[in-house]
């Protein structure tokens, strides 16, 4: 396994920490709004970004999130094919770049999401969390009911466009599934909220490049077995996310690691078994003592990533590869 950890294109303790831990990968995303440089369809830009991860000791091992705004693709807007342009270009820099993981989502217009930004957990600790009531009286968004079908055309029209270019590049494309996993946030539709929706995304193309993220937390939520998940996808996993919550899709809260509804010591057993071997980040970590915490909309890097909280998490990873018999770098 690849232990790695989301860090800012801007150096800070959060990099101090990583090398501390021994964390030698780095997964980022490089949208301009947080770099101040062009998109990584432009090559120099993502350079500029991997030549500054190298001098601090890491490997750009891959990019999460959306890169460029992502809205005429998602929601099937006049202009879209041009933006597909532009992320086909992105792929074939990733690729030149050696760059070959992509974790990207398909939430439009709300990417994941949280009602409530600042509970508190274990000992005063404070984690995210998340109810559709709350959500539901925060109402329609402007772009009032879109349906599940047309999200689904527009992502069929995107895979259909896109994944001939990754192929090329040698990137692998981890769909990650709707977080949270609900059928319909504030009127807008969601494909990828149980397996159904993921298995039906995986028969679009039997491309190399056609991968999912395997975000535990949101499968738990979904109430899948993920020892049984693990099994079946283990050819088409590309990335893992390590997190955990308590609760339903409707209703949960997020936990430390060992301290939701997962059986974690079975899920690495499980990768050990499929015989995994992929870039594996903590995600979403409870902000402990000494950490800034946030209480306001969930946007990005701005809850659950705090410094402390992913320290005790890539510590309880490391013990879980130990124990599991998984080799990691």
């Amino acid at each position: 396994m690849k232990l790695s950890m989301m860090l800012p294109a801007k150096a800070d303790r959060r990099w101090t920490l990583a090398s501390q831990m021994g964390v030698r990968h780095v997964i980022s995303k490089l949208a301009p709004e947080l770099t101040g440089n062009p998109p990584p369809y432009e090559e120099q830009s993502l350079k500029v970004a991997q030549d500054e991860y190298a001098r601090a000791g890491f490997e750009l091992t891959g990019l999460e999130g959306d890169q460029f705004d992502m809205s005429r693709i998602k929601l099937g807007l006049r202009g879209r094919d041009e933006d597909i342009e532009r992320y086909q270009q992105m792929l074939k820099v990733m690729g030149r770049c050696g760059v070959h993981l992509l974790c990207y989502n398909f939430m439009a217009r709300i990417g994941w999401y949280r009602s409530a930004s600042a509970i508190q957990g274990r000992g005063g600790a404070q984690v995210s969390g998340f109810k559709v009531q709350d959500a539901d009286r925060e109402g329609l968004t402007e772009l009032g009911v879109i349906p599940s079908d047309r999200i689904w055309d527009n992502y069929r029209y995107f895979i259909e466009a896109v994944m001939p270019a990754a192929e090329e590049a040698g990137v692998r494309m981890a769909l990650h599934p709707d977080d949270p996993p609900v059928p319909s946030l504030r009127g807008i539709g969601r494909i990828f909220h149980d397996r159904a929706g993921l298995d039906r995304a995986l028969s679009l193309s039997d491309s190399p490049s056609h991968a999912l993220t395997f975000c535990q937390a949101t499968l738990t939520a979904m109430g899948e077995n993920l020892e049984e998940c693990i099994n079946t996808w283990r050819e088409r996993i590309a990335f893992i996310h390590v997190r955990d919550l308590r609760g339903t899709s409707e209703d949960f809260v997020e936990t430390f690691p060992e301290d939701g509804d997962t059986d974690m010591p079975a899920v690495f057993r499980a990768y050990a078994k499929a015989g995994l071997n992929v870039p594996m980040r903590p995600d979403h970590a409870p902000a402990i003592e000494g950490d800034q915490v946030h209480n306001g909309p969930v946007a990005g890097m701005n809850v659950g990533y705090e410094a402390y909280g992913m320290v005790y998490t890539v510590g309880y990873i490391k013990g879980l590869l130990q124990g599991s018999d998984l080799q990691f770098t």
